[in-house]
């Protein structure tokens, strides 16, 4: 292997071991409402924006399924203390 190709290859090194730091920050999911209906989630790692889901589509429904139902729950307990 020449030293060009060595370094190359120490570059490419280097650059992977950066990049799982970068996306250390967790997913997070935020419905947008309007008028009190939910027209789109944003999908969110830290502050940047990933992807925006329709909230009709059968990804869209299972995340605010689960969010219903998480949200459901916290409030059922905070009742019965």
């Amino acid at each position: 292997m020449s030293e060009n190709e060595s370094a190359i290859g120490d570059g490419a090194t280097n650059a992977n071991d950066t990049a799982p730091e970068a996306n250390t920050e967790e997913i997070t999911y935020h419905a947008v409402e309007k008028d009190g209906v939910v027209t789109a989630i944003w999908e969110m790692q830290g502050r940047k924006h990933l992807r925006t889901i329709d909230p009709r589509s059968r990804q869209g429904q299972d995340i605010l399924r689960l969010y219903t139902t998480e949200h459901h729950d916290e409030s059922g307990e905070a009742a019965a203390s």
